[in-house]
């Protein structure tokens, strides 16, 4: 009920108990009788003689006391009839980051995190239902921590070869009100060591980032946030290179 129904409510309330005090104070023709002497004055009523709220219809009662129970519930969502009608469902609480066997890591050990961040340009914003769209044309799976993961050729065991977060606290997609979500970039990360070689990860990930800009009109950045160009992409090429040829080493190192 809104506060102009309300409003109603309580007229049509008020007027009923206006008409029940007119009609039950009024005297029926015996008490008129017993009122006036027999030259015709007026006798005053005694104390006795007032008609008590006890002798009301039973069924006008019953009606009246349902208007009230009726008028007391919608006081506890309206208050001030100029102010707005407040919602009385429970607040849906934020879903928590979901735990599954899709995009969970594998190795224990992180040596380095290697992070590509696709911004929304001009100021806009990214939306919740056109993100979820491109994670599926780039071939991202929803699954561990709420976040979007890219797996060897769906292999869940493996785990993640990079993955595809918020860049907004806490990073997670809260599927149940992802229509509404609105941020303003995505954060795609790999940790190493990975179930690929990190130059193979990199490989994966730049694409996919290139990509998941070009669907939602936006750019590419680095991980210290800078435009990412050829010289910057040329010197991770290297980077990566050289830690997978040190972990080559640590292999061949080992005793068996």
């Amino acid at each position: 009920m809104d506060a102009w129904t309300l409003r109603l409510v309580i007229a049509a309330l008020g007027a009923i108990l206006l008409a029940v005090i007119y009609f039950t104070g009024r005297p029926n023709a015996a008490q008129g009788r017993r009122m006036r002497g027999r030259k015709g004055e007026r006798v005053e009523p005694q104390m006795g003689a007032e008609q008590r709220p006890d002798d009301m219809e039973p069924e006008l009662r019953a009606e009246l006391d349902r208007l009230g129970r009726e008028i007391s519930n919608e006081l506890e969502v309206v208050g001030d009839p100029a102010t707005a009608v407040l919602d009385k469902r429970t607040p849906v609480e934020p879903m928590a980051p979901l735990r599954s066997p899709v995009g969970l890591r594998q190795q224990d050990k992180i040596d380095r995190i290697v992070t590509l961040y696709v911004m929304a340009d001009g100021g806009r914003e990214f939306n919740g239902a056109d993100i979820v769209v491109a994670a599926e044309k780039t071939g991202l799976e929803f699954g561990d921590m709420s976040v979007f993961h890219r797996l060897v050729e769906s292999r869940v065991d493996k785990g993640p070869v990079f993955s595809m977060a918020n860049l907004l606290k806490p990073g997670s997609f809260d599927m149940q009100g992802i229509k509404s979500l609105q941020t303003t970039g995505l954060t795609l990360f790999m940790t190493l060591p990975g179930p690929l070689t990190a130059l193979d990860a990199w490989d994966a990930m730049l694409p996919t980032a290139q990509r998941l800009a070009e669907l939602l009109g936006g750019v590419v950045l680095d991980e210290e946030r800078n435009a990412l160009g050829r010289q910057r992409i040329q010197f991770m090429r290297d980077e990566l290179r050289a830690y997978d040829r040190a972990q080559e080493k640590s292999v061949i190192r080992k005793p068996w």
